[in-house]
């Protein structure tokens, strides 16, 4: 059995996710766990931030649910509007930075969008991807390269054809597989405990 999650970098329910999602990590590291990016903001949905009305507000109830931090680079870009976010350039550094640690993937997913919510680092930026994978302690100039490298955008599409193999539209979406058998353990907001309880019931039925 494999942990696989399916989230998008831009996604702020994803971002409140990844307490849930480390320490579910933490407690069942026999678990191996693929991390997949989705598209939340590609095609027609590249436009400016401010085009989404329902930010700020959305961003208020993750914060209240699951404790998690929008800090105030991120706070600027909400104020300025015209960032735009693109699902398919932070899909390739989730690809350069897994490709880096592939047994991190879980960890960096998170920390790439700390980058984003807290410190408000551009995911379209190698320079964020620099700055992860050196306080991540990984090799940088390698994983910007990889970052800019056609590999990365194959990954990315693979990536979302694996999230629509898997069936899954919405994010974060946390899955646990088992061969042919693919069981939800979360999607939108779980605790930990509540993931554990489907984990340890999924081992009794096993």
């Amino acid at each position: 059995m494999k942990l696989v999650y399916v989230f998008d970098a831009y996604c702020g329910w994803s971002h409140g996710f990844s307490r849930t999602l480390l320490e579910t990590t933490e407690l069942h590291p026999a678990l191996p766990v693929e991390v997949v990016s989705g598209g939340l903001f590609t095609g027609s949905r590249r436009v400016p931030i401010r085009e989404f009305g329902y930010v700020q507000g959305a961003n208020a109830k993750i914060a209240e649910l699951t404790g998690a931090e929008f800090g105030e680079g991120y706070a600027r870009l909400i104020a300025d509007g015209s960032f735009v976010m693109d699902s398919s350039a932070a899909a390739r550094g989730v690809a350069a930075l897994r490709q880096a640690a592939p047994d991190r993937a879980a960890e960096l997913a998170t920390a790439l969008q700390r980058a984003f919510y807290v410190d408000g680092h551009s995911l379209s930026d190698a320079r964020t991807y620099r700055t992860v994978a050196e306080a991540a302690g990984l090799d940088a100039e390698s994983v910007v390269a990889a970052f800019a490298s056609p590999a990365a955008e194959a990954a990315a599409l693979s990536d979302v054809n694996r999230a629509a193999e898997l069936g899954v539209d919405g994010f974060p979406t946390l899955l646990a597989v088992d061969g042919e058998r693919v069981t939800v353990l979360a999607r939108g907001h779980a605790t930990t405990d509540e993931v554990s309880r489907r984990l340890s019931a999924l081992t009794t039925v096993s």
